[in-house]
């Protein structure tokens, strides 16, 4: 990860924010650049970092360990905590009028519900989009409630092919449909592409 070298000042933190992007867009370095902004920008400023990954095997033990280790290095004022199982409840618990809370991420929170490691391939198709449709609500009904800012990243994943296997592309499109819901409630939407931020939704 590059260094978060980017004059505080340069960047306004919206009350709300999706950022958006593919695999390695920059999409976290955007969100923690946010983060050092808004402790810049004022005292008694706190962040919270609502993780929603899982250690399902070594590679995602270890890139878990990466996140973690760029956060202690470069927001060490940064809490982070783990929230894989209910995102909305700890944004609630966690919100305050001066914590920014950053979000990473809804992708791996929808799957972490939608596919988990056992039973996904039972389900029928009605299931795993009812399911989808009430995750989106809980985290819909949360966002107006919060009292401070929030930031929440999210992959963009539908431009690619279409996947073969049946519950990956309904993931896909209840991803895809996740997003819009949350684009359409947030003030600002940040689309991440090699690095570069480009505002599709509000002021930068």
């Amino acid at each position: 990860m590059a260094p978060l070298d980017a004059p505080s000042g340069a960047l306004r933190v919206a009350q709300s924010e999706l950022l958006l992007g593919g695999q390695r867009s920059g999409k976290s370095r955007r969100a923690e650049m946010l983060a050092r902004a808004w402790l810049d920008g004022a005292s008694g400023r706190s962040v919270v970092f609502v993780a929603t990954a899982t250690a399902g095997d070594e590679d995602m033990r270890q890139r878990i360990a990466r996140h973690r280790q760029d956060r202690a290095r470069y927001l060490p004022e940064a809490l982070t905590v783990e929230a894989a199982q209910d995102m909305p409840a700890a944004l609630l618990q966690h919100a305050a009028p001066h914590t920014l809370l950053v979000v990473d991420c809804l992708t791996l929170w929808l799957t972490h519900h939608l596919m988990p490691a056992e039973g996904a391939g039972t389900w029928g198709a009605d299931v795993l989009s009812a399911r989808a449709q009430d995750l989106a609500a809980h985290l819909l009904n949360a966002l107006p409630k919060l009292s401070g800012p929030v930031v929440l990243v999210s992959n963009e994943t539908g431009l690619g092919v279409v996947p073969l296997g049946r519950e990956v592309r309904i993931w896909v499109d209840e991803l895809g449909r996740l997003n819009q819901a949350v684009a359409a409630q947030v003030e600002r939407v940040t689309l991440m592409v090699a690095g570069c931020p480009l505002v599709v939704k509000g002021q930068a």
